[in-house]
């Protein structure tokens, strides 16, 4: 396993019409836990269960000591405290970036909200954002206003399914920072799904490298890139 410190215990098994997932492992509960591997290898499916959207994925998640699933629980995708981001922003056209942002925000309970608005909209540097509407913004504008949203729903674990994906060269430099801003000021667990190398080299603190829906290689970033060799990992990301 990664950590004895681990935030999001993941034991899943299930099986699909021409593909099988079968993981076990443990995503430590500060930094960025880079998902990576080529089209097919089990990514965002497993995205998918642990947000509670597999109901035929078999066995445990555990998010900070909570179970979430097991042979008995299996709670609702609206009852796990998931922010999620996808390849697309999927803001809402007709309100601009602040209500797009309030959204997250009124819908967490006041007592369960962890993060301050103002604090999010700094952090990302929404503010010029504000009184735009989406159809105004870049694309790199539009995922940092997409992942503010899920920060204002005050998650127990963020999940970034390759936001970088399609987006141009000049919108991935521009958000890239915020990315890499994250893990050092939140305190949940994050998972990035990427078949990126690049990305994954310049964002993550530890790597779980998928293939064919199991769980190859994991461990720290430095740690796996000195045991493997960097055209293997390049291989499995095509």
């Amino acid at each position: 396993m990664m950590t004895s410190q681990a935030g999001l215990e993941i034991r899943l098994e299930g099986a699909f019409a021409s593909f099988s997932l079968s993981v076990d492992l443990e995503v430590p509960v500060h930094g960025v836990t880079a998902l990576f591997g080529g089209s097919g290898s089990g990514k965002t499916t497993l995205l998918r269960a642990i947000s509670g959207f597999e109901p035929r994925m078999r066995g445990t998640v555990s998010v900070l000591g909570d179970i979430w699933q097991d042979e008995k629980i299996f709670l609702a995708p609206h009852r796990r405290s998931v922010g999620y981001v996808f390849q697309e922003s999927s803001l809402f056209d007709h309100l601009d970036v602040r209500k797009n942002l309030e959204f997250g925000w009124n819908r967490t309970a006041r007592e369960c909200r962890k993060v301050r608005f103002e604090e999010v909209v700094d952090q990302l540097a929404l503010e010029p954002l504000l009184n735009r509407c989406p159809q105004r913004l870049s694309g790199g504008e539009r995922q940092r206003v997409a992942i503010g949203r899920a920060l204002l729903s005050s998650p127990r674990v963020l999940l970034l399914d390759e936001p970088l994906a399609s987006l141009d060269v000049s919108s991935r430099r521009e958000i890239i920072p915020y990315l890499k801003s994250l893990h050092d000021r939140l305190q949940i667990p994050i998972l990035y799904v990427s078949h990126s190398f690049i990305e994954v080299e310049i964002l993550a603190d530890y790597l779980v490298v998928l293939d064919l829906g199991r769980v190859k290689h994991q461990g720290r970033m430095p740690e796996i890139a000195s045991e493997l060799a960097r055209d293997e990992l390049l291989l499995l990301s095509n």
